[in-house]
């Protein structure tokens, strides 16, 4: 698996951000009293949790084939960032709507937001430069002509489709913090903080819920797009001894790893030899064009009408039966 699809670069980049940040919101939610700066702490905490998530995922993912699981560990991508959904859902969200409910029940003047002003500014600086680095990755294998939505519904790539929406949230979430802060002071009533920490609340929620549907699409298993299928059978189309394609199968075993199974018929008269070549030719132009299709699997057949397809299924029970009483007449 490529390291593009991996995104080490990008998650380093934001767990390094949100480190330090985090820090420094939680000394400012200490020394101004202000609710969204404490929201915005414990939603670094869950961001920094959740980059440690899909390192670990990476990690996990990278293990050899076993006999228990033939086909790789590519889908650990998948389940760590299914995991991140959640964390994200409880210590982020969660927290910062109670957070904000406590706040707007129980509102407190501020002091010292000088301090907040300032961590917000240099958290908004780092946060950018964090989410600048993640679509920069994910950029380099993005289509052209795809939109960035587009890229989130679309896109394998779950660990850069996990930091965009961090990172965006989390650029938007500090917003929510510098205008419930500014109002607050403009007012001088702390309720508006504590709307502010509302807003930051329902906003890593309704991320949570995206990611959760996204995910769990990828975890339960995907299989290819139209416009990858279309490449598919286009290059099976060119192989001069296939005649059609009976049956053809995908699904995506990682971010960057594509299984795809088929059968195709072959013309009568073909040998052997000339069966494995035309196997061989298909495997060859599809990873061509294809290099993520790591696992392909090629059943040939033979063209049958319905009457002969229904007497070789005739015969075939057939056989299987006497099988079946030559067993038990020699238990018997």
């Amino acid at each position: 698996m490529s390291s593009t699809h991996e995104g080490k670069g990008a998650i380093f980049a934001s767990l390094a951000a949100n480190l330090g940040v985090g820090a420094s919101k939680f000394i400012a939610f200490l020394l101004t009293g202000a609710s969204s700066m404490l929201a915005e702490s414990i939603h670094s905490v869950a961001d920094s949790s959740n980059q440690v998530l899909l390192l670990i995922g990476g990690s996990r993912a990278k293990k050899a084939p076993s006999k228990t699981h033939p086909f790789g560990y590519g889908r650990a991508h998948f389940l760590y960032a299914f995991i991140v959904s959640m964390v994200l859902f409880s210590l982020g969200g969660l927290f910062a709507i109670y957070e904000g409910v406590h706040k707007v029940m129980d509102p407190h003047p501020m002091e010292n937001p000088i301090v907040a002003y300032i961590v917000l500014g240099i958290a908004i600086v780092l946060e950018g430069l964090a989410l600048r680095t993640v679509l920069k990755e994910a950029r380099s294998f993005k289509p052209k002509d795809q939109n960035w939505v587009a890229f989130i519904r679309k896109s394998k790539s779950i660990n850069h489709i996990v930091l965009a929406m961090e990172d965006t949230a989390a650029l938007l979430g500090l917003l929510f913090a510098l205008t419930g802060i500014t109002v607050s002071l403009l007012t001088d009533n702390g309720i508006w903080d504590g709307i502010g920490t509302l807003a930051i609340g329902v906003l890593l929620v309704a991320v949570a819920v995206i990611l959760f549907i996204e995910v769990k699409s990828l975890l339960i298993g995907e299989g290819a797009d139209d416009d990858t299928l279309a490449i598919i059978n286009a290059e099976i189309a060119k192989v001069e001894l296939v005649e059609k394609v009976v049956d053809l199968k995908t699904l995506y075993v990682g971010p960057a790893e594509l299984f795809i199974a088929m059968k195709v018929i072959i013309e009568h008269d073909d040998s052997a030899s000339a069966v494995a070549q035309a196997i061989n030719e298909i495997e060859a132009r599809i990873r061509r064009r294809l290099p993520f299709a790591k696992l392909i699997y090629i059943e040939p057949d033979l063209f049958t009408s319905a009457e002969e397809h229904a007497a070789l299924d005739a015969a075939l029970e057939a056989k299987l039966t006497l099988e079946d009483e030559a067993v038990i007449f020699k238990q018997g």
